[in-house]
């Protein structure tokens, strides 16, 4: 947790739709880590994307908000609306600002005119989305280069995204997790509202993109002799067709519930599932897997290093729809076994603690404050010659899987730098509950 020290900072969390956090993991860390560093007496303002007719808090968890507009537009609305943050932080000066999202690397270089230091959160592989067309992925590429160029330090949410940046651009990141949220609560009145039981059905929330694999999921599920039900929690704005080939996937046995708003309905999903099937494969550690596995989920996830660093043994992996199918036989055959990962699931999220990632983020914000960090950065160009597309689809560290370490305990987040020179939407989390 961070403490209470003789000079707290102004700091500001800039790129995000804000809080309350209701939609993504970057709102969830906004809102989480914020409301830590404001509790240990900094000055913590976040800049909200708010739209006409919606509330417009002053405050929230001891965080000053500033609500402004965006462009309506997917391809827009992120850098519209930090544009107008930014322009607003030139005239509020902070200490240390946070911008979430490699999208907003273009207005990075007026942060630094101003000598705002600057920390980017550079989040996944957001260029490997397959709703961005060639224009977006280029888009993507080009920001990933700019915010190794331009910004003060780098924040990696997990190891393979660290690696990648490492790897591709020389550039050193902090490396800073996000927490997972403990699931104590036997509760389960609120599963009879949607028709459920606990411990009688397969779980998944996700948004319905490609590279989540929802489609994957419940074609797996539908060739399967399982006998309990699959609930799929998400949605998307849009991806209407994407949704439209999910659905029909699907048999009779398939539940879809579409988002979920209602929170203690969605920790009651977690908390009591058999399994939770988790298709995410781009977006870096993710904050719907860490929920997951706080609730104590048994978890089949996509094959992928993001996701193997996070469940270690105690996950069942996936690529085809052939491998979710025999995933669910094998948890309903071995009901006992199935117990026993979700419990190993469970010490595995000590180690991704709400209050250890606030004290990192604090320690960083001090460190740009101090102005405590290198005065000249990487420049930004790749250093793979290969087309830019076959260093992560080749699966070297990012996307190999990798064996699976001593399942020893392990500090969640490692904030220093990597002195080695060697040659990114959001994933929803528990408060976007899909959507």
């Amino acid at each position: 947790m961070p403490s209470r020290r003789s000079h707290p900072l102004r700091i500001a969390l800039v790129g995000t739709r804000g809080v309350p956090a209701r939609y993504g993991g970057f709102e969830t860390a906004v809102e989480e880590v914020g409301r830590r560093l404001a509790d240990a007496g900094h000055d913590v303002v976040v800049y909200c994307r708010t739209a006409e007719g919606q509330p417009r808090p002053a405050t929230h968890l001891g965080m000053r908000l500033v609500h402004l507009p965006a462009l309506r537009r997917r391809s827009l609305e992120t850098l519209s609306h930090t544009g107008l943050s930014v322009a607003h932080l030139l005239t509020h000066r902070v200490d240390a600002a946070v911008v979430f999202n490699a999208a907003n690397a273009p207005w990075l270089p007026l942060l630094r005119a101003a000598r705002i230091p600057v920390a980017t959160h550079v989040d996944g592989l957001e260029w490997k989305r397959a709703k961005w067309g060639g224009a977006g992925k280029r888009y993507y590429r080009v920001v990933e280069a700019l915010s190794v160029r331009w910004s003060d330090a780098l924040i990696a949410d997990a190891q393979g995204i660290a690696d990648y940046y490492r790897d591709e651009f020389s550039a050193p990141t902090e490396q800073i997790a996000y927490g997972a949220p403990k699931l104590d609560d036997p509760a389960d009145g609120k599963l009879a509202e949607v028709g459920l039981t606990a411990g009688g059905f397969h779980l998944v929330v996700a948004r319905f993109e490609p590279e989540n694999h929802v489609d994957v999921i419940v074609d797996g599920y539908r060739r399967s002799d399982a006998r309990l039900p699959l609930v799929v929690v998400g949605s998307a704005p849009y991806a209407d067709d994407y949704t439209r080939r999910v659905h029909a996937l699907a048999d009779d046995r398939v539940r879809f519930l579409g988002g979920v708003w209602d929170q203690e309905l969605l920790d009651q999903l977690y908390r009591h599932c058999a399994t939770y099937l988790h298709g995410h494969s781009v977006g870096g550690t993710n904050p719907s897997l860490l929920r997951a596995i706080g609730a104590g989920a048994a978890t089949t996830a996509y094959d992928v290093s993001f996701n193997r660093e996070v469940l270690e043994t105690s996950g069942r992996y996936f690529r085809t729809a052939g491998d979710v199918a025999t995933a669910l036989a094998e948890s309903e055959a071995d009901v006992a076994g199935t117990r026993r990962r979700g419990k190993r699931a469970r010490l595995l999220s000590a180690r991704y603690d709400w209050d250890h990632v606030a004290t990192a983020y604090e320690a960083l914000c001090r460190r740009l404050a101090a102005r405590d960090f290198p005065r000249s950065r990487p420049s930004g160009r790749r250093l793979r010659l290969e087309p830019a597309a076959s260093s992560v689809d080749r699966e070297p560290a990012v996307l190999r899987p990798r064996p699976a370490p001593a399942p020893a305990p392990r500090t969640p987040v490692r904030a220093a730098e990597r002195p080695v020179p060697h040659a990114a939407a959001d994933a929803p989390s528990a408060r976007s509950a899909g959507a």
